[in-house]
């Protein structure tokens, strides 16, 4: 069932009525107390954006924390969204999208389908009705083992190209062509709408995340119990064992992103949110022990049977068409993003933003 609730919208001028735009002040963030929402949220409240609602489960463990520091307008449980828009949606103006279920691991396809791609387009839907911006977390999963490339040409046509290897990356492909079919055909979309493939992101507020946190978090738990960094050899001979590469971003860069999103309203479309620059994954674990000021140690185990036919050798974010829409940020380089995660967060006494 749609999503109900909130004002009239008029498509025939594209704005929320003057009389909302005026008073009506509220940021919707969903999956607002997990990663990359979390960081989120702490922009927009560093932005003075207004109040700020966050969408999402904290269960029983220390996810709560990763909000702790904000001023919230409200948490929502997931369950309850669809009243709470009936309630309070006329004081929306944004929803920025970020919930889901994330573990590339997750079999439990039906689950993954409501959650990722039912509940996407059901905010879709209220959104463009209602008259409220939409900016929603893609992924580079999309794009499966990266034959394809990594080109965010979000045509129907290029779209129907790409190969997703696991439910989780289908689940996003698949409202990535639903969003690209809708708007190529001309039916009612939000005002600004945005989709973000985001690569590999890095940075505080993952702890909860457990075996699903960035390889960051991961080798410098081992940096720090005395041990080598453990990373997968490689089973190709064009790789090196470490030399596996991926676009690793951190979360500071993906915040300046949606913020910029933000500000310019009239930006719409499907965007790659990387640095455009792969790394090694021995790159990486150097940088983790010179942070923690230890001395450089690898060590490779086989990668796993069970991923070991999908797994992927590179990934790098084309970021032309961001750069094209006027994007003008820069990507933090890797060494210096990865000191400041383990300096300023995991090596504190309090490692939440």
């Amino acid at each position: 069932m749609p999503l109900s609730g909130a004002h009239p919208y008029n498509p025939a001028i594209g704005t929320r009525d003057a009389q909302h735009d005026s008073r009506d002040r509220m940021i919707l963030v969903t999956g607002g107390a997990g990663f990359i929402g979390s960081n989120l949220v702490a922009g927009l409240e560093a932005r003075g954006a207004g109040d700020i609602a966050v969408v999402d489960r904290l269960g029983t463990g220390d996810k709560w924390r990763n909000v702790a520091k904000r001023e919230l307008a409200a948490i929502v449980p997931p369950e309850a969204l669809t009243g709470w828009l009936a309630e309070h949606g006329d004081a929306v103006s944004m929803v920025f999208h970020l919930g889901a279920i994330s573990a590339t691991t997750e079999r439990d396809a039906d689950l993954i389908v409501a959650s990722n791609f039912s509940l996407s387009l059901q905010l879709w839907e209220w959104c463009a009705a209602h008259g409220v911006r939409f900016v929603y977390a893609s992924s580079a999963a999309t794009y499966g083992d990266g034959t394809a490339g990594f080109d965010d040409d979000g045509s129907p046509a290029a779209l129907a190209r790409l190969r997703p290897l696991n439910a989780y990356g289908w689940s996003k492909h698949l409202f990535d062509r639903r969003v690209a079919r809708l708007t190529a055909e001309g039916r009612l979309a939000p005002p600004q709408w945005a989709g973000l493939k985001f690569f590999n992101v890095y940075g505080p507020n993952e702890a909860h995340k457990g075996d699903m946190r960035s390889v960051v978090a991961q080798i410098l738990q081992q940096v720090t119990a005395g041990q080598p960094a453990h990373l997968f050899r490689s089973h190709r001979p064009d790789y090196p064992d470490g030399g596996q590469l991926r676009d690793f971003v951190h979360v500071d860069d993906c915040v300046q992103v949606m913020l910029w999103l933000y500000d310019h309203a009239g930006v719409s479309g499907l965007f790659n949110l990387g640095t455009g620059r792969a790394r090694s994954f021995a790159d990486l674990a150097t940088a983790v022990f010179h942070a923690a000021g230890a001395e450089p140690r690898l060590a490779f185990v086989d990668t796993p049977e069970a991923i070991r036919a999908r797994y992927q050798y590179f990934t790098e974010a084309r970021m032309d068409r961001l750069r094209a829409a006027g994007y003008p940020g820069q990507f933090t380089p890797l060494e210096e993003g990865v000191r400041r995660y383990v300096q300023d967060f995991l090596l504190t006494d309090d490692p939440y933003r």
